[in-house]
């Protein structure tokens, strides 16, 4: 298949390396790199995006420590294959200890799942949308321990019906992060009835196959989900202060 041609277009917005991190994100998703490919050097992304070597470099950092790509030493940086492990238990150490990416992963999270609801609802079946809905009445009636697979579990059922294989590789790939993110934060809480009700919005949207009322839901749930990770990181930093 014939890739298509992608014009990069000079970064003015700030913050820089989000704003970067996401033009990236268009580019990886724009069918101008497969899975597998590298990536142009960062002379070129440097000249075509019109920043400095060191942002290139920040924004290549946060997509590898979320799976996206994978750096090879004198060989250049490439689009992981979806078959790509998990994230090393070090990123999810650094989630509990707040260090400072975990801001810049936060960020690009929404820019994931977000396209994923979109896609979700224009391309989703009668039949997903049957087993999604079995995923949300479990989670409905889990215990907490039981909460965070079934999380987990119908967010990547979302991917699986965005029908697009790089996302879906994706968060496969970033698991790991969900995983200590959403334990977290149900244990913060004591109780899971918040979730679901994101959850339940979301499954309502995506039932409906309205794209814009998918995306406004999913938007709703990784903000909340945001503010309370985020909360809890400030938290720990006050404790050990």
């Amino acid at each position: 298949m014939e890739k298509s041609q992608f014009e990069f277009k000079p970064i003015q917005k700030k913050p820089l390396v989000v704003e970067l991190t996401r033009r990236l994100l268009d580019y990886i998703f724009s069918g101008s790199i497969q899975p597998g490919d590298r990536l142009p050097a960062e002379r070129q992304l440097q000249d075509a995006l019109g920043v400095g070597r060191s942002a290139i470099r920040e924004a290549i950092k946060v997509l590898t420590v979320l799976g996206i790509l994978e750096v090879k030493q004198g060989d250049g940086t490439y689009l992981k294959r979806a078959d790509s492990g998990l994230l090393l238990e070090s990123i999810e150490w650094g989630l509990l200890l707040g260090e400072n990416r975990v801001q810049d992963i936060i960020e690009v999270r929404k820019e994931i799942e977000v396209p994923i609801a979109r896609l979700a609802a224009e391309r989703c079946t009668d039949n997903e949308l049957e087993e999604l809905k079995v995923i949300l009445d479990k989670l409905k009636v889990s215990t907490i321990d039981d909460f965070v697979e079934l999380d987990i579990n119908f967010h990547m059922k979302i991917a699986q019906m965005s029908k697009n294989t790089v996302f879906i590789g994706i968060l496969s790939s970033i698991q790991s992060l969900l995983r200590t993110w959403i334990k977290l934060v149900i244990e913060d809480a004591g109780e899971t009835q918040f979730s679901y009700n994101d959850h339940y919005n979301i499954y309502q949207a995506l039932s409906h196959k309205d794209s814009n009322e998918s995306v406004k839901a999913m938007e709703s749930h990784v903000e909340d989900a945001t503010d309370r990770i985020l909360k809890i990181i400030k938290e720990k930093k006050e404790m050990d202060a």
